[in-house]
Order: structure tokens, then C-alpha cells, then sequence
């Protein structure tokens, strides 16, 4: 009976001493994730109450089995825009895994949540963080992803600390220095890749594949590249040597001085004999040229020329520059002679479609308004020729310049236009684009769009992103043409259909980045989503652009009513749609700084991609099964 009463007492004092200590800990808990939701902007799926119990109703929310703690936070793709402050997360003290991948998050990591003392698992891959990695981790870390974000600094040397460490994903950020030789036992996946490290890859990490180190230039070791030998600095005993190589002159000075003799006169006799032949052959071209001409004027095909080749001068003629790697087999005078159709007329110039006498067909761009001169017209052309290698890239092959005439030689696509499957096929009878081909149509514009801004450098612009640049292959993959003609060009007096498109900076101050190019591509994404043009009339004569409309509609809540209606005969796609509608409001953010980057857009619309054939949740689950080190 007093063992009894001794353990009633015990399980009594157990309550009235711990359960207060529980219900303040959740509370804590409670008000941790509630600051940070009111921090942070995110997407209307976050279900977070005050007046809804956390452990069962809040959305991404997992805690202990007694309900007394978080030991989860799951919130991938939630659309977060912005920085975490710091005393949010950080005050979750029992959290062991925490995932925020594929939002918009920006700014520093705070140290606060990867030194949470319980944390197991930290996913925050495909966001865009910035700044150097916090130097205080969790010692009972598994697997730590800071993958594709925009980290710098070195990697730090506390991570030899975490020894229980099994997956780091450090790869695609712009992290530099050497690489610390990490003596981690349980570490079985490791990438750093496409990064900026520098040096020797540490022993303890040889082990690892090539994939794990690729990307870093001026990395070495295996697996990769062997190092080079550093040779050792001249001994200053080799200096006093330098006067001495001037003896073998006297030795060899008569030599010397017969020879040069001997190899001036020859030179001599050589120049002369090639100045004369390049005069008989200046003569013979004067006296071939006019019968050129005469032949060109008297050809089958007179009409090409009057249209995209009558500013093309005689002594101009066959100076058509063309890149490597092009297998068009024509001159200029061909492409004059050619048969021409016109494919459209745009605010750089008019493109025509030429079919050549050997069944080849080109795309030739007139351009009207160009100002600037010779050389500055040539070198942009060569980084457009440099920039335009990607399958989602409509490649230059060929330019032409004289004063008074500027062309364009382009590969044909045979698919269209996005504009004209979007705008100009209803009327017609035919079938509209499905969800799936405009997710597709997308994602291969947003790959185009995100490889112009990596390989360009951060000064060079598409400029003018519309859908009647985007063009549709045989496979139905959206890629991008005109790429890097802004510069070029004077902007056109009369309001043309590219001002909807147009990013407020753009609009004020004329001056493109890539940010504006973003902004330009969520109008893209808004025309896609809601069949209608980028302005749109709000009556009155008065012109309202598409984001505006697209806010005014779904101000209050999202509604179908933004959205095309040759979209809602698709099944189970409003999901899909709704994320889609975030991202594209992302990207039209006035603040330019709000707007994702390219490479974050491309992930996101990935994202959305994968999830049309996948439940969401369950799929999050069955990842966290399958793998605990990729994926959270």
C-alpha cells in the first residue's frame, strides 16, 4: 500500500512539475511558427490558425507523439518570398528536420536554425540565399542540402565536425577557397560542384565520383585532373647570366648580318610580286562585277530583293558573315535571289521566310532603326552567335551590315509561334493548347531565357520577351529568338503589343536587366495561364496591363476566373494552374529585387511540371522514405 501511494505521488508531482513545461514549450513553438509566417511572404496554402490546434491541423506541421512538441516543418514549394528573421525557426528547439526547398527565400541562413541542437535533417536546396554559411552546426546533423542557392565564402571548417553527417549537398552555389578535409565516417553522398573552389581535393574525400567536384575550375586531384608541379622560382645565381648571352654576337656577328641581308632582299622581291598580282585581280573583279549585277537583276526572283535586299550594295555583295558550326551552303546573292515569304512584322524589323534553289530554308530578320555603328553592330552579333548555343535558343547563323541594309539569317522552326497558338487559332476551329504542352512550351522558354543570363554575364539581355519570340520545334519545346537586339536598336516611337511586356523600370528609365527580363517572362507566363494579351481594355478607351488585371481578380481569393477557359475541360490540373499563377506573380513583382532569378523560375516550373503526374503529400512522404539524403 505505501509503494503505491509513493508511485501515485511520483506520477502526480510528474504532472503538475513537466505537463506546464509542455504546454509552454508548444506554446513557444506555437508563436515561433507564427512570427515566422508573418515575417515571410508565402502562398495562401500555409493553413496556419491561432485558433487551430498545431499538431493536426496546421499544414507541414509534425510534432512529438504526445503532442507536446515540433519535431517537423515540411514546407517545400510554398511560395516564401523574402528573408527568415532571425528568433523565428531558431526558437523551435526540439525541431530534428526542417525543409524549405524550392521557395524564394533570400538573404543570410541565420545561424539560429542550423545550430538548433536537435536537428537531423536541413533542406533549403533551390532558394537563393546568400551571404557565407553560418560556421555553427548542429552536431547530430544526417544531411545537410544548401544546394542551388547563391552562398559564397569558403566551406567551413566546423563541418568536420558533424560526424554524423551522412549526405552534403553544397553544389551549384558560388562558394570559394579550398576545399577542408573533411574526416567524416558516415558520409556517404558528397557534391560540391559548380562552385568557385580552388586547390587540391583533400584525401579523405578522393573516395567520392567526378560528379561531386565537377564545375570548379581550378580544382585538381583525383578524381579529377591531375595537379600541375609548381616549378620553382630562378635562383638569383641564374641572373648574372642574362649579360653573358650577348658574346656569341662577336663570334657570330659577319654571319649574322649576310643572313639578314640575304632575307631582306627576298622579302622585298616577295612583296612586290604579291602587290602586283592583287592589282591584276582588282581589275579582273571590276570587270566581272557588272555582269554580276546585271545577272542578279535579271534573275527569276526580282521581288526578295525589294523586300529584305534593297539596301544591299553592289561592292557589299557575298560579305555575309556566318559562325562555326553552320552547314548553310549560300552566299548573299543566293539569299537575294531566294523566294521569300513574310512571317511577320515586329518592333526590330520584319522576318521573312527564304527557300533557297537547294531546299533550304532560312529564317532572314530585316532590321530597321539600327544605331549603332560597324564594329559595336559586329561584336554584339558575336556574343549572340556565343550566347545563342542551347537547344531552347533560336541560333543565329549569319549577319549581313552595310550602311544601309542589317539582316539576320536564322534557322526555321516549323512549330509557330506561342502567340499565334495562343491568339490566333481559336478563331479557326483548331484545338487549343493543352496544360500540359504549356507547361512544356514554358519550361523550355524559361531554360532558353535562364542560359542567355548564365552565359551572357549579367550586362547582357534578351530584352524583348514576348510569345511571338517564343517559337514552337517539331517536339513542341518552347525556344527563344531575338535575343540581344535592344542594344542595337532605337526604341520605336509608336506604342507597340511589347509594351505590356514592358517592367516599370524598363518603362521609366529604358535601361533592361536581367531583372526586367524576368518581369517580361512573367507576363509570359500570365498570357500562357490566361489566354488573353498582355494589355488588356479596362473601358473608357483606357488600357489596363495584364498583371494589374490578373491582380484585380484574384485580390480577394484565387479564382477560376483568371484562368483560360480552354483550360478548365482538363481534369485535376487546378493545383498545378494555381502554382503556376504564384510564380508568374513572383516574376512581375514592381520591386525588381522581389522577382525570382531565372535558374529559381526554371526550378519552380519543374516543380510544377513533376507534380502533374504526382500528388504532392504523398509524394513528400514517399521521398522521405525513399532517400534520406537528397531529398527531405
Amino acid at each position: 500500500m505505501k509503494f503505491l501511494l509513493t508511485a501515485l505521488f511520483a506520477f502526480l508531482l510528474n504532472i503538475v512539475i513537466f505537463l506546464p513545461l509542455a504546454i509552454a514549450g508548444l506554446e513557444s513553438d506555437k508563436q515561433a511558427l507564427l512570427k515566422f509566417a508573418a515575417s515571410v511572404r508565402h502562398g495562401r496554402k500555409l493553413n496556419w490558425n491561432t485558433n487551430s490546434p498545431v499538431c493536426t491541423s496546421w499544414v507541414g506541421v509534425t510534432c512529438t507523439q504526445d503532442g507536446t512538441r515540433v519535431v517537423a516543418l515540411r514546407l517545400p514549394g510554398a511560395g516564401f518570398i523574402g528573408q527568415i528573421p532571425t528568433n523565428t525557426l531558431g526558437k523551435l528547439d526540439a525541431l530534428r528536420s526542417l525543409s524549405l526547398r524550392s521557395n524564394l527565400l533570400s538573404g543570410s541562413l541565420p545561424s539560429d536554425i542550423t545550430s538548433i541542437p536537435s536537428l537531423n535533417n536541413l533542406y533549403i536546396q533551390h532558394n537563393n540565399f546568400s551571404g557565407d554559411l553560418p560556421a555553427n552546426f548542429s552536431n547530430q546533423l544526417n544531411v545537410l542540402d544548401l544546394s542551388f542557392n547563391s552562398f559564397t565564402g569558403n566551406v567551413p571548417e566546423t563541418i568536420q565536425n558533424l560526424t554524423l553527417l551522412t549526405g552534403l549537398s553544397l553544389q551549384e552555389n558560388h562558394l570559394s577557397g579550398s576545399i577542408p578535409d573533411l574526416k567524416l565516417p558516415a558520409l556517404r553522398h558528397l557534391n560540391l560542384s559548380y562552385n568557385q573552389l580552388n586547390g587540391s581535393i583533400p584525401g579523405s574525400l578522393q573516395r567520392f565520383p567526378k560528379a561531386s567536384f565537377v564545375g570548379n575550375l581550378h580544382l585538381c586531384g583525383p578524381p579529377l585532373h591531375p595537379c600541375s608541379p609548381i616549378l620553382p622560382p630562378p635562383s638569383p645565381s641564374s641572373s648574372p647570366m642574362l649579360p653573358q648571352k650577348q658574346s656569341p654576337k662577336k663570334k657570330f656577328g659577319l654571319g649574322v648580318i649576310i643572313a639578314v641581308a640575304a632575307g631582306g632582299a627576298v622579302m622585298l622581291f616577295l612583296l612586290a610580286l604579291i602587290i602586283l598580282c592583287c592589282c591584276l585581280k582588282k581589275k579582273d573583279d571590276g570587270g566581272t562585277g557588272v555582269s554580276k549585277g546585271k545577272t542578279s537583276v535579271g534573275g527569276r526572283s526580282e521581288k526578295p530583293k525589294e523586300e529584305f535586299g534593297s539596301g544591299v550594295q553592289e561592292p557589299d555583295k557575298n560579305k555575309l558573315v556566318f559562325f562555326e558550326g553552320c552547314s548553310y551552303n549560300f552566299d548573299l546573292e543566293d539569299l537575294l535571289r531566294a523566294s521569300a515569304e513574310v512571317l511577320g512584322k515586329g518592333s526590330y524589323g520584319t522576318a521573312y521566310k527564304a527557300v533557297l534553289e537547294e531546299a533550304t530554308t532560312a529564317v532572314v530578320k530585316r532590321l530597321k532603326e539600327v544605331v549603332v555603328g560597324k564594329k559595336d553592330f559586329e561584336q554584339q552579333m558575336e556574343m549572340i552567335g556565343r550566347v545563342g548555343q542551347h537547344p531552347n535558343v533560336v541560333p543565329l547563323r549569319a549577319y549581313y551590315y552595310s550602311k544601309d541594309e542589317k539582316l539576320l539569317v536564322y534557322d526555321y522552326v516549323p512549330g509557330g509561334s506561342l502567340s499565334t497558338l495562343l491568339h490566333g487559332n481559336r478563331a479557326g476551329g483548331r484545338s487549343s493548347l493543352d496544360w500540359k504542352s504549356r507547361v512544356k512550351i514554358s519550361l523550355g522558354a524559361a531554360r532558353g531565357l535562364a542560359h542567355i543570363h548564365s552565359i551572357g554575364g549579367p550586362k547582357f539581355t534578351h530584352g524583348n520577351i514576348k510569345s511571338s519570340n517564343i517559337l514552337l520545334n517539331q517536339d513542341l519545346d518552347g525556344c527563344i529568338t531575338d535575343l540581344g537586339l535592344t542594344p542595337l536598336m532605337n526604341a520605336p516611337a509608336a506604342p507597340s503589343r511589347s509594351v505590356g511586356y514592358r517592367s516599370p523600370e524598363v518603362i521609366e528609365s529604358r535601361k533592361h536587366t536581367h531583372k526586367s527580363d524576368v518581369y517580361s517572362f512573367g507576363v509570359l507566363l500570365l498570357e500562357m495561364l490566361t489566354g488573353k494579351a498582355p494589355l488588356q481594355s479596362a473601358g473608357h478607351d483606357e488600357m489596363v496591363d495584364l498583371p494589374r488585371w490578373v491582380q484585380s481578380v484574384v485580390r480577394e481569393e484565387w479564382t477560376a476566373e483568371v484562368f483560360d477557359v480552354e483550360l478548365m475541360r482538363f481534369q485535376n490540373i487546378e493545383e498545378e494552374m494555381v502554382q503556376m499563377l504564384q510564380i508568374a506573380m513572383s516574376c512581375v513583382a514592381k520591386v525588381p529585387d522581389m522577382r525570382p532569378s531565372m535558374d529559381q523560375v526554371v526550378r519552380l516550373i519543374e516543380d510544377v511540371k513533376q507534380s502533374d503526374t504526382e500528388n504532392q503529400p504523398s509524394s513528400e512522404e514517399n521521398k522521405s522514405k525513399d532517400s534520406n539524403v537528397q531529398t527531405p
